[in-house]
């Protein structure tokens, strides 16, 4: 398989997971602005959620943009990555349904620490196959790969103590990563 076929694939995935979390925004119910009030922990959920959604594309983007040739190993690895992408627009509804309640919250942190993982392992999938010293340059050490787990691992356990705090981990992630990870402009696919 090309890696055009894979990323044509994964782009395909990655709309329809936005096209699923966008569906769970419902009319209001009324004409006025008070309407709006209870969606809101429903559309932040979504913000934050279409932001990850967006910085695993972009990222991925940039990535394959680097990557000679895939494997079947780079097939499962990225297969396991989109599994877990496509557990966010649950994970999203029932953490907007009940934005206080700290199982909706501590497990879309497990997804998003299993979604950080799942990218780890497609880099080292795509890295173990790469015949250029270049994208193992490109890679680096993944810091902020690395501190985003980390994060992630602190801000579960904080869903039982204080949410809001475990929001506040969350949204210094995607804040950390919403700017495109640049390691891979400059090398030639």
């Amino acid at each position: 398989m090309t890696k055009g076929r894979l990323e044509a694939f994964s782009d395909g995935v990655l709309a329809i997971i936005i096209t699923i979390m966008v569906l769970e925004l419902k009319v209001p119910h009324g004409g006025t602005l008070e309407a709006l009030r209870p969606m809101l922990p429903i559309f932040c959920g979504y913000v934050l959620s279409f932001i990850y959604v967006g910085i695993y594309w972009n990222n991925h983007h940039h990535m394959f943009h680097a990557v000679q040739h895939v494997n079947g190993r780079t097939l499962w690895a990225n297969l396991h990555l989109l599994f877990w992408l496509s557990l966010i627009p649950v994970t999203t509804a029932w953490m907007g349904d009940h934005p206080h309640e700290p199982w909706p919250i501590a497990l879309y942190g497990m997804v998003l620490i299993a979604n950080a993982i799942a990218y780890y392992i497609l880099t080292r999938a795509l890295l173990s196959q790469q015949d250029n010293k270049e994208f193992a340059q490109a890679l680096g050490s993944d810091f902020k790969g690395k501190i985003s787990v980390v994060i992630y691992a602190i801000g579960i356990p904080l869903a039982f103590v204080a949410p809001w705090l475990s929001y506040l981990t969350y949204i210094s992630v995607a804040l950390m990563w919403f700017v495109p990870d640049k390691r891979f402009e400059s090398l030639k696919s």
